[in-house]
C-alpha cells in the first residue's frame, strides 16, 4: 500500500499555527504522521534552530548573522530547546492512540555546518575539528531525542528520523559562501561527508529508529546517502537527474523507502487532481521498470518540499490530494 507523509514544515508564525499543523497531520496521516515544524515562529523554530536544540554537549547562541557555537548554552539556545519540548508536548497530546509510523525531522550535520558559526566567526564548515564535534554532538542528541519521542508516542509501531540535508550538494561543490560573501568555503571531500552522516545515521539505528535523508535540492549525491546508511530517500521528483533515478530505483529494489515529492510545496496556479498525480507516478514507475503493486509501502508520496511557504489551505489540500493518489496506486 503506497503511503503518504509530509516533508515537515507548515505555514504560520504562532503557536496556534503549530497546533493546527499537528491537528492536520494527525487527522490526515495517522499511518505515517510526523512532528510538524512551523519555522515562521522565529530562529528557534527554524531548521537550524531545531538542529541546535537537538544537539548535545555543545552550546549555542544567536547573533545578528545567525546561530553560533559557544562554550555553554545561551538564553536563545535554552529557548529553542524549550520550544522543541513544548511542541513535542502538543504533538503527544493530539497523537494519543496513534499506532502507525511516526516521523521526526532534524537538520543534518552538513546543513548545520553550513549555517552555524564557530565561536570566533565564519561557518563551522571552515574548521574540520568543529565539523567533527558538531556531527558527533548531533548524533549524541538524537539518541535522547528518539528516546523522548518513543516515550511520548508509545503506540507507534515504527519511528523514522528524517535527516534534512539541503546544503549537502553545495558543501561538496564548494558553493557555500564565506562570511564576507566574496569567497566560498573549500569543498568537503566525500569520505568525510559520508563519515559524519554515518555517525548520525548510526545513532538513529542504534536508537531503534529508521534513518531517512531528505533533500529537495538538485545535485544531492543519493549514492553517498545510501552508502552512509540512509534507509529512506526523500526527494523532489522534479529535480532528479538520470543518475538519481537509477539510485532511487536501486533503493526501492533493495527494500528501502523512497519518499517522492510529487505535488507543489507552494500554492499552485492550477491545483493538480489526484488523477494527474497518480498518472505522473505511474509514468515514473514505468520509466524505472517497476510495478506499483511491487513497490508497496516502500513508496511514500509527499509534497515536493516543506510547506512553510504555502497557505494553510494548500498545506491541508496537498495532503488530501496525495492521499487520494496513493489510494488509486494501492488499488
Amino acid at each position: 500500500m503506497v503511503q503518504v507523509t509530509g516533508v515537515g514544515s507548515h505555514p504560520g508564525d504562532d503557536q496556534h499555527a503549530y497546533d493546527e499543523a499537528v491537528r492536520v497531520v494527525v487527522g490526515e496521516l495517522p499511518d505515517l504522521a510526523y512532528v510538524p515544524e512551523v519555522p515562521g515562529r522565529g530562529p528557534g523554530a527554524s531548521m537550524t534552530g531545531r538542529g541546535v536544540a537537538v544537539m548535545a554537549s555543545l552550546g549555542a547562541d544567536l547573533q545578528p548573522a545567525g546561530w553560533r557555537l559557544t562554550d555553554a548554552p545561551g538564553v536563545d539556545h535554552r529557548r529553542a530547546r524549550s520550544l522543541l519540548a513544548q511542541d513535542l508536548d502538543g504533538f503527544e497530546e493530539q497523537a494519543q492512540g496513534l499506532t502507525g509510523t511516526v516521523k521526526v525531522q532534524v537538520a543534518g550535520p552538513w546543513t548545520l555546518a553550513a549555517t552555524v558559526e564557530r565561536p570566533r566567526g565564519d561557518k563551522v564548515l571552515a574548521d574540520s575539528g568543529a565539523r567533527r564535534d558538531l556531527a558527533q554532538a548531533l548524533a549524541e542528541g538524537l539518541r535522547d531525542h528518539v528516546a523522548d519521542l518513543r516515550r511520548r508516542v508509545p503506540g507507534a509501531t515504527r519511528l523514522v528520523v528524517q535527516i534534512d540535508e539541503p546544503a549537502l550538494g553545495a558543501v561538496l561543490a564548494a558553493a557555500v559562501p564565506t562570511a564576507s560573501g566574496f569567497g566560498r568555503h573549500r569543498a568537503v571531500h566525500p569520505p568525510e561527508a559520508s563519515q559524519a552522516l554515518e555517525w548520525v545515521l548510526d545513532a538513529v539505528v542504534e536508537s531503534g529508529a529508521e534513518p531517512w535523508v531528505h533533500s529537495c535540492a538538485a545535485g544531492t549525491p543519493l549514492d553517498l546517502l545510501r552508502k552512509a546508511g540512509a534507509r529512506g530517500l526523500a526527494v523532489d521528483l522534479s529535480v532528479l537527474s538520470a543518475a538519481d533515478h537509477d539510485q532511487v530505483a536501486e533503493a526501492l529494489e533493495a527494500g528501502e523507502t523512497v519518499a517522492l515529492g510529487v505535488v507543489p510545496s507552494a500554492d499552485p496556479a492550477t491545483v493538480p487532481s489526484d488523477g494527474q498525480v497518480t498518472e505522473s507516478v505511474v509514468r515514473w514507475l514505468d520509466m524505472l521498470g517497476l510495478d506499483p503493486d511491487a513497490v508497496g509501502d516502500r513508496l511514500v508520496l509527499t509534497p515536493s518540499c516543506g510547506l512553510a511557504g504555502a497557505s494553510p489551505a494548500w498545506a491541508t489540500q496537498s495532503l488530501t490530494v496525495l492521499k487520494a493518489a496513493a489510494a488509486h496506486l494501492s488499488g
